[in-house]
C-alpha cells in the first residue's frame, strides 16, 4: 500500500481525535527498516508534546487500526514528536514559523543556490522571505522542495 493511500485512510481516522484534544498531526510515515515495517505518526501541540500524551494517542490510534484494519501485514506503530527540527509540511506550518530559524531546499536554484538557512522573516502564502546574514532572499513557495525548523548552535 502506498504512503499516500495510507495517509488518506489514517488521517480521517485520527485527526478528529487529535484536534479535539489540542494536538496536530504533522506527518505520517510508513517505512521499511530492515525486515520490519513502521507506521509513524508525528504529532505536536503548542508548547510541545510529552511521552504520556504520545502514549495516549498511540492507544487511541491502535484501537482505530484494530477496528478498521487498513494495513495488511505486520508493522510497528510509533507516535512521537516531530522534534526540534520539525518539518514544515503545509503553508500554515510555514506561517507559524515566521521569526524562527529555518532550513529550506528548493527544486531549482534561486540566486544560484538550492539550500537556504536563516531567519524566516515573512510568508504571504506565495513567497517566503529568509534573512541569511544581512541578505534577504525571496523564495517562491511553489519551488520549495522541503522546509523545516533548524537549530542554531
Amino acid at each position: 500500500m502506498s504512503i499516500s493511500k495510507i495517509k488518506s485512510v489514517i488521517e480521517p481516522m485520527v485527526v478528529p481525535f487529535l484536534n479535539e484534544n489540542g494536538f496536530e498531526l504533522v506527518d505520517i510515515e510508513y517505512i521499511k527498516e530492515g525486515s520490519n515495517w513502521f507506521l509513524r505518526l508525528f504529532v505536536d501541540k503548542d508548547g510541545g508534546i510529552d511521552i504520556d500524551e504520545c502514549g495516549r494517542i498511540s492507544e487511541y490510534v491502535s484501537e482505530q487500526l484494530d477496528k478498521n484494519d487498513p494495513i495488511t501485514g505486520a508493522y510497528f506503530l510509533e507516535v512521537s514528536s516531530p522534534g526540534a527540527e520539525r518539518p514544515l509540511k503545509k503553508a500554515e506550518d510555514v506561517r507559524k514559523a515566521i521569526g524562527k530559524h529555518v532550513f529550506i531546499t528548493t527544486y531549482e536554484p534561486i540566486s544560484g543556490s538550492k539550500e537556504f538557512e536563516g531567519m524566516l522573516t515573512a510568508f504571504d502564502g506565495e513567497n517566503a522571505s529568509v534573512r541569511i546574514g544581512k541578505k534577504e532572499v525571496e523564495i517562491p513557495y511553489e519551488k520549495v522542495a522541503s522546509a523545516r525548523l533548524a537549530i542554531v548552535f
